[in-house]
């Protein structure tokens, strides 16, 4: 294929600002997809991602254009996921792409992903073309989104007006994106050089491996080598996105598109690995991509035992499709063996789960999430800690740090002082505020972020009324005053509720999970206590009360020391049952920590 008539670009943007309607525009108007055959957030494959409303994964789809000028080209675009927890997700699609849409609402301005997303695209020397999108909205202002797209250090002359509803400048973006998006680069007949970017799990094929080709070609018969897995396959299918999958003889250089070699273990494929020709191999691989580190944890246990390696074979599978998923095996001792696993944030591990118990139907627990941290010991050792039952105890500690993030938010001017207010109470470090325009404020803290992982989003949305929006990257870990809170029910520590908490906050976490814990545990024939400790220092506790049979309901009159006798034997039994008892807490008891206030 010539190269000239070939675009690679992707569709970034905040949450919600019409990423995938547009998407859908563009599928209808270069003919890739019927008006019959057409849907709402067509790419959007994913029954969550179709009730949520939101993209999850990046998708990939070739499209055929013929341009006004008489010419006809082949585009290859990427629609990207919008929230902060997917942001690996868009960095992989920046490195198959020369060019980016950058979507900004009309009514809603550019964002704190707006411009988190634009600095991605700008690093990895991408041609961005910015589009102001659902200009028929009542509320749209255009004119202020120019205004802020100018601050942002675009050019406001080459931005699109568009409403992706109503197929409002679909045209003008398809020209826009012929005109200014350079062509790819490169040389078909060097050796070939390919950049995985993405791949999912086939029942009947195995692996499908989405890749960019940046020298060379690859056809059926090749023997394709994982440069960083060291691994060889002979690729046996090579194909193009159109959107359904369709087979053709060969890719060369530029484009995007798919392979299957017969891959069955899905530890063969690592996403950011180069790809070149067993027979004629390349010396250097491609950069590939950033590692990506776990900011939260939590531990998945599956509520029956026997499904254990039911879930170990989904998770793998879920991490050959994100590999920004991590796991590895544990045990508890109130939940027996499970996986602790890592997400970028409370999002994707709400997605993760959810993608579990629908599509690989494993009922399982998730313990409440948490981040890592680093203790120093006594004895000078630096040990790192995702999981709080693994804390050393209190004497062995000589400091214990957690990580910390610098949290921008974007708000009108209003809603200033209420999120200072929060931002302080989560313990966070002021540092800058600047206007970036006259309604809008970017507000700078460093924050820990265990204080953010919980219900940090959901409270700057409500004292926000829907404002705000938020951004985060990771900054260090700092020393802070940190102790192990434990939950212990009928005496007995339940690993699984262990938090790591800030020694100021301890108590009031301590009494609030107490009391919590106390409305979701069902009553038993025996009283049961709740107890929050730190070491063995027991700082709150809960009683259940017992259920109660009513003995003495038989005693019509007579002696009252007839009645005494069946009370103190029915006390006896209680006490008896206390000592060999056994509380079955349910799910929602993990879960409890995330709804303390």
């Amino acid at each position: 294929m010539d190269n000239s008539k070939l675009r690679n670009f992707c569709i970034i943007a905040h949450i919600d600002h019409g990423k995938s309607t547009l998407a859908d525009r563009l599928l209808e108007a270069t003919g890739a997809i019927s008006s019959r055959d057409m849907k709402e957030q067509f790419l959007d494959k994913m029954e969550l991602e179709r009730e949520r409303g939101i993209t999850i994964k990046a998708k990939a789809v070739r499209l055929n254009y013929h341009s006004k000028d008489g010419q006809d080209y082949v585009f290859n675009l990427i629609d990207t996921p919008g929230h902060v927890d997917f942001t690996y997700e868009v960095s992989k699609s920046l490195f198959a792409c020369e060019g980016a849409l950058l979507i900004v609402d009309a009514s809603q301005g550019v964002e704190a992903q707006t411009i988190a997303n634009f600095h991605l695209a700008k690093d990895a020397g991408l041609r961005v073309i910015p589009v102001i999108n659902k200009i028929d909205l009542q509320g749209a202002e255009p004119e202020k989104v120019l205004l802020q797209l100018e601050e942002l250090g675009l050019n406001s002359d080459e931005a699109i007006l568009a409403s992706a509803k109503e197929g409002i400048g679909t045209d003008l973006i398809l020209e826009a994106i012929v005109k200014l998006v350079p062509p790819p680069r490169g040389h078909a007949d060097k050796p070939l050089k390919a950049l995985i970017f993405d791949s999912l799990y086939d029942v009947y094929k195995g692996v499908v491996v989405f890749f960019r080709i940046f020298d060379g070609s690859i056809n059926s018969g090749v023997k394709a080598l994982m440069m960083r897995a060291n691994s060889t396959f002979e690729v046996t299918e090579v194909g193009v996105f159109t959107p359904t999958m369709k087979q053709i003889e060969k890719l060369s250089t530029g484009e995007v598109g798919y392979f299957i070699a017969n891959i069955k273990n899905v530890s063969d494929i690592k996403v950011g690995d180069t790809i070149t020709d067993a027979l004629n191999p390349i010396k250097n691989p491609l950069p590939g991509y950033k590692e990506i580190k776990s900011m939260v944890f939590c531990g998945f246990y599956p509520i029956n035992p026997n499904e254990y390696n039911l879930l170990k074979d989904a998770l793998e599978k879920l991490k050959l499709n994100d590999s920004s998923l991590m796991f590895e095996p544990e045990s508890s001792r109130a939940l027996g063996f499970g996986f602790r696993c890592g997400f970028l944030g409370l999002l994707h591990m709400e997605i993760i789960q959810e993608r579990l118990e629908r599509e690989y139907n494993i009922n399982m627990i998730a313990t409440s999430p948490n981040v890592r941290y680093k203790v120093i010991t006594n004895a000078g050792k630096e040990v790192e800690i995702d999981n709080p039952a693994n804390l050393p105890p209190a004497g062995e500690i000589k400091e214990v740090m957690e990580p910390y993030i610098m949290m921008s938010i974007i708000t009108p001017p209003e809603f200033m002082s209420n999120i200072m207010d929060l931002c302080k109470s989560k313990r966070g470090e002021y540092v800058e505020n600047q206007f970036v325009t006259t309604s809008r404020v970017q507000i700078h803290y460093e924050m820990p972020m265990s204080e953010v992982v919980f219900d940090f989003f959901d409270i700057l949305k409500s004292v926000s009324k829907g404002y705000a929006s938020m951004d985060y990257e990771y900054i260090d870990f700092r020393e802070a005053d940190l102790v192990k809170l434990d939950i212990m029910v009928a005496t007995e520590i339940v690993d699984a509720l262990s938090i790591i908490v800030h020694r100021d906050k301890a108590y009031y976490k301590g009494k609030e999970l107490a009391l919590r814990l106390k409305e979701i545990i069902p009553r038993q024939m025996f009283e049961v206590a709740i107890q929050a400790a730190i070491g063995s220092k027991i700082i709150a506790r809960e009683s259940i009360a017992a259920l109660r049979k009513n003995v003495i309901a038989k005693c019509y009159g007579g002696d009252i020391t007839r009645k005494r006798k069946l009370l103190e034997k029915q006390k006896e039994g209680k006490k008896r049952m206390k000592q060999i008892g056994r509380v079955e807490i349910p799910q929602e008891a993990f879960l409890a920590v995330l709804k303390i206030q």
